[in-house]
């Protein structure tokens, strides 16, 4: 419930408590490891703020926070970056590039192929069973994605990053273009 009042750090400490956090007011020890999560993801200063207050991409960093706060070995995520503007989400990446450097295993689901293929060391494509797996350049290929999503797909690259598109299925289909200065509609 968005409206109950719970401040970031109570739902941060809810990782490794719950409820109990309502019930029994964690110690000294346990805030300062909640503090220390908090700073890890960026969201210190959001600490007494009610987490309705916070926007999406805030939201997502005290879900991480909490994660982190459990002393998980590995973390499982499902689309972190689901509705988050384009800068939120590159944040959001490289905090969790960052977190599996210093040695968090991390698995999540996303449909943000572009956003994965800069971000993530290994990548699996499912669909009912596993299609591709490896790094990026070797599992973002044009064959495994269409047997991952059943439509076609073309990776490009584009200032040394590959970047997803839809194939047009119909080779009648002229891409969409931006009309130069002049042009009438």
């Amino acid at each position: 419930d968005w409206d109950f009042p719970t401040s970031v750090l109570d739902v941060v400490m809810m990782g490794r408590y719950g409820a109990l956090v309502c019930i029994r007011r964690p110690g000294r020890r346990e805030r300062e490891q909640a503090l220390r999560a908090q700073a890890k993801v960026g969201i210190v200063d959001f600490t007494d703020r009610q987490i309705s207050q916070l926007s999406g991409g805030q939201q997502q960093r005290v879900f991480l926070a909490r994660a982190l706060f459990t002393n998980a070995q590995v973390i499982f995520l499902d689309e972190p970056t689901s509705g988050l503007d384009v800068r939120t989400r590159h944040d959001v990446l490289h905090l969790l590039d960052d977190l599996n450097a210093d040695g968090l295993t991390i698995v999540l689901t996303t449909h943000d192929l572009n956003g994965i293929a800069a971000h993530l060391p290994t990548v699996v494509c499912l669909n009912r069973s596993v299609i591709g797996a490896g790094s990026p350049e070797e599992v973002l290929v044009p064959d495994v994605l269409e047997r991952t999503y059943g439509s076609p797909m073309e990776v490009l690259e584009h200032g040394g990053m590959r970047v997803v598109v839809d194939s047009p299925i119909d080779a009648n289909v002229t891409p969409l273009r931006r009309r130069t200065a002049g042009e009438s509609a």
